[in-house]
């Protein structure tokens, strides 16, 4: 390597911009550098170029990457909605380095949309626009919740224009305009958008990073709202509490009901912790059923008397979770009926926030399986990382399994949703299972994929029936498990997983083929079957478990067990004609097939162990398998 060319390692190390990588060309030039010398420069510099912008876009990814963890970090410890919303704006403006972001927030009371934070913004008139829904690009989002871009504002004829919008983006001096959906579930909320005073194109990835900042922003959001709710409903208490304390005993009994609830909702309590304070304060016993009685459906809000039982509903939304139960006290004064009502909203709220956290943890823990199958390219370490705060070993075996739930279906449920009703069941049942295990779980192609950890002694087969067994009794549903074979390290290689799931979905098909729904196997149980389904053709493997005892045999004492097996059954099983095509006596045949039932089980002439056993013969004799 020439002085010349070392010096582009010496550029690539300190970052220079790309005109320096012209420098060493032209001053060999200037030199007098020869045809041959030029040429190995400019090969060197476009290598060089090809390897600074390879680490330009590691660099952009890891810096994107960085700010969905900030983001992330921001919401987990959220205190400030305006401020989190501000950070997600400035990433964006950063990250995607245009010259101006902004959110929007629609106003459902006035039927409009307003701007909410601005980042990079000169214009008052714009940072204050109200837009009526529907209108500009930011109405095309909201109307479809999905992306758009325009490189030319002005010249897009895709949304209507309103002089009011065109008259503030103009004053504004935007041209190209990226808008990504803020939804919550279907409904969309408002709108993240990053924009520019020039035209340009917004690359794919760019689109991407900020519909994920988009999707933090409406998380921020729906937190914010359900914090919200949340002090509503404390300081609902504190009101009650101030009446309490105005009156008898019951009502001051009433306030240590509040309080404790209030410290149990504070320091993470449980339903059932809420359940034995309100049975402690009220003198009675208190449960909460997933299964409500018939008047909590009818409650309202309110508790109910059911014979000497008392019922309060534990709702939100007009979704019922379940009902606390009052027993041992048919007598309640309206004090201790409204403290049974506030006990069942403190429930309410408990459980949505352990949804909320539950479905958040399934998300996480499905984007990084689907990055494992679909993106095997990412980088390890960030893999690691982000399996390390799922408590996800992935440098330690694993299996993959494809799970689908059969069950007959009617015309009519076919076309009621019911199985996307289905699908939706399985992923909640199997991302329990993946957490509880320290795995992984994700919907995928009508069913759900699970990365489970391979423990000591375990197999994959059996690994593939605990499954079944688990979430076929989760869902009261046959659920049939296919599982490939154990991956050892997923992150060492990400690509293995994508192939291993291919093996297990192909294993789930033939299960089914083989009328063994709500079964689970691997491809090692379905025989020569499942040497077929497998990816790697495991030939030796196959060999090896099939008639490995005999070859073994045969190496070790120079036996002819395995010449003697294929002649009897080339000669269909006759030891009369075996003995023949061998050229021994009858009784040596039946000496070795003896010694071969030892070896092999006493069930090795069966139709389908016979069938294996040919098999393994065709495949040693082909292949030149060796077992060991």
């Amino acid at each position: 390597m020439s002085q010349e060319q070392a010096s582009y390692l010496e550029l690539l190390a300190r970052g220079a911009a790309t005109e320096a990588y012209d420098r060493p060309v032209l001053l060999a030039r200037a030199s007098g550098a020869g045809p041959e010398a030029l040429a190995g420069l400019e090969e060197a510099k476009q290598l060089a170029l090809r390897v600074r912008a390879e680490l330009e876009g590691r660099r952009r990814r890891e810096a994107e990457l960085s700010a969905l963890f900030e983001t992330a970090h921001d919401l987990a410890g959220l205190r400030d909605l305006d401020a989190v919303l501000r950070a997600i704006v400035q990433r964006a403006r950063s990250l995607l380095g245009t010259e101006v972001a902004y959110l929007s927030l629609n106003d459902p009371a006035a039927g409009d949309t307003y701007m909410r934070v601005t980042e990079g913004s000169v214009s008052a008139r714009f940072q204050q626009v109200r837009l009526g829904m529907g209108e500009g690009l930011g109405g095309l989002v909201a109307q479809t919740a999905r992306p758009y871009v325009t490189d030319d504002y002005f010249d897009d004829d895709r949304f209507q224009h309103t002089r009011t919008i065109d008259s503030a983006v103009r004053d504004e001096g935007l041209v190209a305009i990226l808008g990504v959906p803020l939804s919550l579930g279907s409904q969309v909320i408002g709108v993240l958008f990053a924009a520019d005073r020039r035209a340009r194109v917004f690359e794919r990835e760019q689109v991407a990073l900020l519909g994920s900042l988009a999707a933090h922003a409406a998380v921020a959001i729906d937190t914010a709202n359900l914090l919200a709710e949340t002090r509503s409903a404390l300081a609902e208490l504190e009101r009650a509490n101030d009446i309490i304390r105005e009156h008898s005993a019951v009502i001051e009994r009433a306030s240590e009901v509040h309080d404790r609830l209030t410290e149990l909702v504070l320091h993470g309590g449980g339903v059932h912790d809420v359940a034995d304070a309100v049975s402690e304060a009220l003198g009675g016993t208190v449960e909460f059923t997933e299964e409500p009685p018939g008047p909590a459906r009818l409650a309202g809000g309110h508790a109910l008397r059911d014979g000497d039982e008392w019922i309060a509903a534990v709702s939100a939304g007009g979704e019922i979770f379940g009902a606390l139960v009052l027993r041992g006290q048919p007598d309640l004064d309206p004090v201790d009926q409204r403290t049974l009502e506030r006990a069942a909203l403190v429930t309410s709220l408990l459980l949505l926030a352990r949804r909320s956290a539950g479905e958040a943890e399934q998300r996480v823990r499905g984007e990084l399986l689907d990055d494992l199958i679909d993106a095997p390219d990412r980088d390890r370490r960030l893999l690691r990382e982000r399996a390390a705060r799922l408590r996800t070993d992935v440098d330690a075996p694993h299996v993959v399994l494809a799970a689908r739930i059969d069950r007959a279906r009617t015309a009519a449920e076919a076309g009621s949703g019911r199985e996307s009703a289905d699908r939706q069941r399985l992923w909640s049942a199997a991302s329990h299972l993946a957490a509880t295990r320290h795995g992984l779980a994700s919907a995928r192609d009508g069913g759900t994929v699970l990365l489970l950890p391979l423990g000591p002694g375990d197999t994959a087969a059996e690994l593939a029936r605990q499954t079944a067994r688990h979430l076929g009794g989760a869902l009261h549903e046959p659920v049939t498990v296919g599982a490939s074979a154990p991956v050892e390290a997923p992150a060492a290689s990400p690509g293995a997983v994508a192939v291993a799931y291919e093996e297990a979905r192909r294993c789930l098909d033939a299960l089914r083929l083989l009328h063994r729904s709500g079964d689970g196997a691997a491809a090692e149980d379905l025989g020569f079957l499942g040497l077929l389904l497998a990816d790697s053709r495991d030939i030796e493997g196959f060999v090896a478990r099939t008639i490995g005892e005999v070859v073994a045999y045969d190496e070790k004492r120079g036996t002819d067990l395995l010449r003697t097996m294929e002649a009897y059954f080339a000669s269909g099983m006759s030891p009369a004609r075996t003995k023949d095509d061998l050229h021994v006596h009858v009784n040596t045949v039946a000496q070795r097939i003896e010694r071969i039932g030892r070896l092999l089980g006493p069930d090795w002439q069966s139709p389908a162990r016979a069938l294996e056993i040919q098999l393994a013969l065709r495949l040693h004799a082909l292949s030149g398998a060796v077992v060991r």
